[in-house]
């Protein structure tokens, strides 16, 4: 764990993909792989760096967020803010924090492999190439525009991302598309919805795991945060500036066409 360049490519790693809708979990598992960082003390550092690409969300989108806040006699009706927006949030978080729960065991013994992985990224591939020919014709052009029937359907759609290798990304961009949403107003919401969600899953997750680490790899944890932050930031600004000239065909034949060589390079 001393070899500092480790953090740095994970770092890379869980920072470009975490909001891309390539599947963050699956490409860290299979960096993991690649690199012989793996054990308890490995998955204890690629949820802690998933704290460093939810930060770039909140730097990035602070003023969403800030609007969030309840404000006495100045509250925009509607939109997404205040109890509104809330409201929103909890009815796109609460589906996925509960499955979570009830699977969390069983998601960690049986789903975390490089076959599942792989499988995985086909099935969210097609699933992306699905949602584009199939999709409706937008009726939600800005997340304002946003109701609590769009937010609970793109809240379904995050449980498929419990799947190691589904993509979060992925799963809330389709759930966005298939209910009204313009791209451009989905892959945003697909951002500010990640935030509870994921707070709450790697708090779980380093409450049940933080007794593993030492005074020793605070450089190396603290390397790969920031490594994180700088990737989510950079990965963030540029996928919005893409998704607003072309669709997401492009990430749907990367996944797969990458499935198959993960499986028989990984797994053969």
């Amino acid at each position: 764990m001393s070899e500092l360049w480790i953090a740095v490519v994970m770092g890379i790693v869980e920072g470009l993909t975490e909001f891309l809708p390539v599947s963050s979990t699956g490409h860290l598992i299979i960096a993991g792989d690649l690199l012989k960082f793996t054990g308890d003390k490995a998955s204890c550092f690629d949820v802690f760096i998933q704290l460093g690409a939810i930060l770039a969300v909140l730097v990035l989108y602070w003023q969403r967020f800030v609007n969030l806040i309840p404000r006495a006699n100045t509250e925009k009706s509607g939109g997404f803010a205040g109890i509104h927006g809330i409201i929103l949030l909890g009815l796109t978080t609460l589906p996925a924090l509960v499955s979570g729960y009830l699977s969390h065991q069983i998601i960690k013994e049986y789903l975390f492999r490089p076959d599942t992985v792989a499988l995985a990224l086909a099935v969210g591939g097609i699933g992306i190439l699905l949602a584009e020919k199939y999709k409706p014709k937008p009726r939600v052009l800005d997340l304002d525009q946003m109701g609590y029937v769009q937010a609970l359907m793109v809240g379904c759609f995050q449980c498929l991302s419990l799947w190691p290798g589904m993509s979060r990304s992925a799963s809330t961009i389709i759930g966005g598309l298939f209910s009204g949403l313009e791209r451009k107003a989905a892959t945003e919401y697909s951002f500010l919805a990640a935030v509870p969600v994921m707070i709450a899953a790697t708090g779980y997750d380093l409450m049940k795991s933080w007794r593993l680490l030492e005074a020793q790899d605070f450089m190396f944890f603290a390397v790969g945060f920031v490594v994180s932050f700088v990737s989510a930031a950079i990965a963030i600004k540029t996928f919005i500036g893409l998704v607003q000239r072309w669709s997401l065909a492009p990430y749907a034949y990367y996944r797969i066409l990458i499935a198959p060589v993960i499986y028989f390079v990984m797994v053969y």
